[in-house]
């Protein structure tokens, strides 16, 4: 089941990157960036309000606040980086090579959480990568 929500993730991420780039025309990006992290906020607690998940609020360990909150640090530098990145660029370059992140977090969850690195796995992120460089140097 986790891959259907991997695919709505990536569906919605494809319209991020076309709704931006038309939104950002004429438009400071770090303005458009922090307008879009107000409405995804309104659309986060409102599912967490509508579905009682506030009630897990008390739950939370000093641990898991610390980590999620430099989770969102990063979150907000990835979104002030691409939302410049479309403004300048095109779409059908940043947005790929914004997937790098991809063959990035496979290193970097084998360097620091420990994870197994297959076969598969090492051929699928040097692919990412070399799509990434091709991509870059057209």
């Amino acid at each position: 089941m986790w891959w259907v929500y991997a695919i709505l993730s990536a569906f919605f991420a494809s319209l991020t990157a076309i709704f931006a780039k038309v939104g950002i025309t004429g438009v400071n990006s770090n303005l458009a960036t922090a307008i879009r992290s107000v409405i995804i906020l309104l659309v986060a607690w409102g599912i967490v309000f509508a579905r009682s998940e506030y009630k897990g609020i008390p739950a939370l360990s000093r641990h898991n606040l610390i980590y999620i909150a430099i989770s969102g640090v990063a979150t907000g530098l990835s979104w002030i980086f691409y939302f410049k990145a479309l403004q300048i660029g095109k779409v059908t370059q940043v947005a790929p090579v914004d997937k790098l992140s991809v063959a990035l977090t496979i290193v970097l969850s084998v360097l620091f959480l420990g994870e197994s690195l297959t076969l598969k796995t090492a051929i699928g992120a040097l692919l990412i990568i070399a799509g990434t460089v091709l991509l870059i140097f057209e």
